[in-house]
């Protein structure tokens, strides 16, 4: 049996909700990211509290149409690839909210 990957948000971002994309700012090089649908919905998930493989069966899969073990390759994938540049933490334990994302949502 696998072990628990959660995901969350990391506390040094910005985010803005803009159509069906997110934008990141990271602080770790003032980068900015435009995440796709399918990352954003990843993204917003990422609480520190869910694993990633509920993520990806309750939200991913839900909400396109890809087949689970395809899903959890990607989202395996993405999540390394946030990490590496700041956005989401990765861990094999739930991870404490520590602070705040700061979100902004366009009407």
């Amino acid at each position: 049996m696998s072990k628990k990957v959660y995901v969350a948000r990391s506390p040094r971002i910005a985010a803005r909700m803009l159509g069906e994309e997110m934008l990141v700012m990271s602080a770790q090089g003032s980068t900015l990211f435009t995440l796709n649908p399918t990352a954003t919905v990843l993204w917003q998930a990422a609480d520190g509290a869910t694993p990633l493989d509920e993520i990806v069966e309750s939200r991913i899969c839900s909400e396109f149409e890809v087949k689970p073990e395809e899903a959890m390759r990607d989202a395996e994938a993405l999540a390394a690839d946030l990490a590496k540049h700041g956005i989401l933490l990765i861990s094999e334990e739930p991870i404490p909210s520590k602070s705040p994302v700061q979100e902004q949502h366009r009407p």
